[in-house]
């Protein structure tokens, strides 16, 4: 496999993980610091979501920076000041400032990092060859699952050392994904390059409803762990098999499709979580429910890969980083929607939300001319 003895992939590879590694640290790490500073742990809650909500406002004009100036060469310079925000809001949170201090600080980082993967994932493109490009998307989601997991078990770690120091450290990887930027990418055509071309949006659509329906569905599954194990009789520790259950069909997912190396036809991917989602939402016991949260994880990273890279194809090459950015927002989104459905909603209603969401997504994709759904396969 080429991608593996590409050395510029796993340098674009370090540095998106670190750039991500800050976003899965920030809710136990803002926790940790408003608890041992104010004394609140709801407010650690608070100021996440202002953060989250920051980069959803934040992430489009951000990407549209970058495509202004060069992702490279934006990227290298917005990723300090996400730091230097950071840095900031440790220093005044251990001065004692008050609450609205804190919320206040968290809004300037999160309003600049909404963009950077998108930045992160334009510079794909030139790092890259367009056969390579599917096994690419993969194998990022794969290391994806593990970046997800190892940022809350980094900031356990860190908290025995001060309230303050997984922030800190949040800088600090900020700062290391700053030097990790990829320099030398695939240059520009210039006759391609010269007009500002408009993103075709009602061509995006799908695409982007995929991605929303992977944020939705997700989520769901997630954050309403608890009561899905529950209505099984079972403890709450039991929460932790399905876990791992999910992050290994996600990752044996990701890994089977960059094997094959193809784009492939999404509609299967949504199929599997139309199923999948039935399956958990109907209440089959473990069996159940443990079989229909292995199908979607096994459905989460091709779907992910064959919208991502379908995504490319459409947005013109000098707004793909506003463009992506969009697509991470309206699954970030999707995140959201689930989240607060699980607070609002029977626990076995949720997942039939990302299901509908599927269906419409599919349809959307049968609506459209076949070459517009499966794009060619490539291999490498």
């Amino acid at each position: 496999m080429t991608l593996l003895r590409n050395p510029g992939y796993w340098r674009w590879s370090a540095g998106v993980q670190l750039n991500r590694l800050p976003a899965t640290m920030a809710p136990l790490a803002f926790t940790v610091l408003t608890t041992a500073t104010t004394g609140s742990y709801r407010l650690g809650g608070v100021m996440m979501a202002v953060f989250v909500a920051a980069e959803m406002v934040g992430a489009v004009p951000t990407g549209r920076l970058l495509d202004r100036v060069g992702p490279a060469r934006g990227l290298v310079v917005l990723l300090p000041l996400v730091a230097a925000g950071l840095f900031l809001l440790a220093a005044v949170a251990s001065a004692g400032a008050p609450d609205w201090a804190l919320l206040a600080l968290a809004i300037p980082p999160g309003l600049v990092a909404g963009g950077l993967n998108g930045g992160f994932r334009t510079l794909l493109a030139g790092t890259v060859t367009e056969e390579e490009l599917p096994r690419a998307v993969s194998v990022d989601a794969m290391i994806l699952e593990g970046v997800i997991v190892g940022g809350p078990l980094l900031v356990a770690l860190l908290a025995t050392s001060g309230p303050a120091v997984p922030v800190l450290a949040m800088a600090v990887v900020a700062l290391l994904a700053a030097l990790l930027v990829p320099r030398r990418t695939v240059q520009r055509d210039p006759q391609r390059t010269v007009e500002r071309q408009s993103i075709p949006v009602a061509a995006c659509v799908p695409w982007l409803a995929g991605l929303f329906t992977v944020g939705l569905l997700l989520s769901t599954i997630e954050v309403g762990l608890l009561p899905l194990v529950q209505r099984l009789g079972a403890p709450d520790s039991a929460t932790a098999i399905v876990i791992v259950v999910l992050c290994a069909a996600s990752i044996t997912g990701s890994a089977l499709y960059a094997a094959r190396g193809k784009v492939g036809d999404p509609r299967l991917f949504l199929a599997g979580f139309v199923l999948g989602g039935i399956v958990v939402s109907a209440g089959f016991g473990w069996a159940g429910l443990l079989g229909g949260v292995a199908l979607i994880g096994l459905c989460t990273g091709p779907l992910m890969a064959v919208s991502s890279v379908n995504l490319q194809k459409l947005l013109p090459e000098r707004r793909r980083s506003e463009g992506f950015s969009l697509a991470f927002t309206v699954q970030a989104s999707g995140f959201g929607l689930g989240s607060l459905a699980i607070g609002v909603l029977p626990v076995w209603l949720c997942p039939l939300l990302g299901v509908l969401a599927a269906l419409v997504s599919c349809a959307m994709l049968v609506a459209r001319p076949r070459r517009a759904i499966g794009t060619p396969s490539v291999t490498s």
